[in-house]
């Protein structure tokens, strides 16, 4: 799923895009043509998929205004190494999706325009973004270079059939959720389902459940916090739905991606998942109708902290040395209008970014509400630091590991967790020269 490949950027990538900041400047400040070029990421079942959704949408943009957008798809595989080469050559499109979680990386190349106040108002001003969206835009202090343009939330899904015939309801905080998943773990059904061995997905899980418990990952300054006693315990909590509470079959650990948990869900294996909104097409595809399940946001501990996602999703950046800045500006003001968020919401299964407005991704009304409630007030950007992905990288194969382990018959203690953690936080220490 594209979730995971927005996060999955090389370790060195953010060395690479840093190193390469002096190479992009450019002071085109005015639209010199009627053509801008677009490079957007893939967000449909294909490339040429996304061509049929946005060609439309940058038909009537160009109607509205005159002005032509090339338009070019770029996978998820390649988004980031074209990326970095349009930063050290300085050719590159005026205007570019980036997954979110590149926006600190990206921003400390200095090759992206600041969405300054003149930017911003340009474009319709930050107050029309939900603000822990725009929280993503780049390093806190510092004014953004990228502005959320889809929008992505985590959310509890749950079988109401199999609720209503073990006679639970859909769980509020973490205790209510062991016990339910325990009363719905029978034999070959299980009560909960994770993509064990995908580490983007084992990092986000650490982050939410560590955020649950007042923790953090790196403090103000950037440094690397893995081994506090918030990040251990969220972390045993997660594993221990396999380890201790046995509500997860063990072949779980194989799963490198979301889609297995997702079909093992909408195939009646078992009764509950954590996934994004867009888990809804793979859910239907399998033939699980609409009505046939509920979500609820990912519940914390009793007294913890409403986290139940991280601010998952896609930015929209300009390069600052385009020379159609003012055509550039006016893009990301269509781009993020409420018109084209109602538009693109439906077919990429996306969230809206704004201030108000409202899920059209899925019939239910129930649910939208909820995801985008989730979205709005329960979620929390990934560590904006350049070592973000350095973060998933070792922290999440850290849990692909210890998973692995428990699958095996081995055991994972809290001095485990810490210890692995303290490894993972020692790599990124020394990859940051510290």
């Amino acid at each position: 799923m594209k979730k995971r490949a927005i996060l999955a950027g090389a370790i060195a990538a953010a060395v690479a895009l840093v190193a390469a900041g002096c190479s992009s400047s450019g002071s085109g400040s005015s639209a010199s043509g009627s053509t801008i070029t677009y490079w957007a990421s893939n967000q449909g079942t294909s490339l040429d998929n996304d061509k049929q959704v946005l060609t439309p949408v940058l038909d009537d943009f160009t109607k509205k205004t005159g002005i032509k957008v090339k338009l070019e798809v770029i996978g998820w595989n390649d988004l980031q190494t074209r990326i970095q080469t349009a930063v050290t050559s300085g050719q590159g499109p005026d205007v570019l999706n980036i997954g979110n979680t590149w926006a600190a990386s990206l921003q400390a190349t200095g090759a992206f325009l600041p969405f300054d106040d003149a930017n911003m108002k340009a474009i319709g001003g930050s107050d029309k973004f939900v603000k822990t969206a725009l929280e993503t835009g780049g390093a806190p202090g510092k004014t953004v270079t990228s502005v959320p343009l889809y929008g992505l939330a985590y959310g509890l899904y749950y079988n109401k059939s199999m609720f209503t015939a073990a006679g639970v309801q859909p769980p509020t905080n973490w205790e209510d959720l062991v016990t339910d998943a325990k009363k719905l773990t029978s034999g070959s059904t299980y009560g909960f389902s994770l993509a064990a061995g995908s580490y983007t997905e084992n990092a986000h899980f650490a982050f939410i459940t560590a955020a649950q418990n007042g923790a953090e990952f790196f403090d103000s300054k950037g440094n690397p916090t893995f081994t506090s006693t918030g990040a251990v315990d969220g972390i045993k909590r997660y594993l221990d739905l396999m380890q201790t509470d046995k509500v997860v079959n063990t072949s779980n650990a194989q799963y490198d991606n979301g889609v297995q948990a997702v079909n093992d869900f909408a195939t009646g294996k078992v009764a509950m998942i954590l996934s994004q909104n867009n888990a809804d097409s793979s859910i239907n595809a399998n033939g699980m109708k609409t009505d046939a399940y509920g979500v609820v946001p990912f519940p914390a501990p009793a007294g913890g902290k409403d986290v139940a996602s991280h601010v998952a999703g896609i930015n929209l950046s300009i390069m600052k040395n385009t020379k159609n800045k003012d055509a550039a500006l006016q893009f990301v003001k269509y781009m993020t209008s409420e018109s084209t968020q109602t538009t693109l919401g439906k077919p990429y299964a996306t969230l809206p970014v704004l201030n108000g407005a409202k899920a059209n991704f899925t019939d239910n009304a129930e649910e939208a509400a909820t995801f985008q409630k989730i979205y709005n007030t329960m979620s929390k950007p990934l560590p904006l630091v350049p070592a973000e992905d350095q973060f998933e990288n070792t922290v999440g194969k850290a849990m692909n590991d210890m998973f692995a382990k428990i699958a095996t018959g081995g055991t994972v203690s809290d001095s485990d967790i810490k210890s692995a953690l303290q490894s993972a936080q020692d790599q990124v220490k020394q990859s940051m020269g510290g």
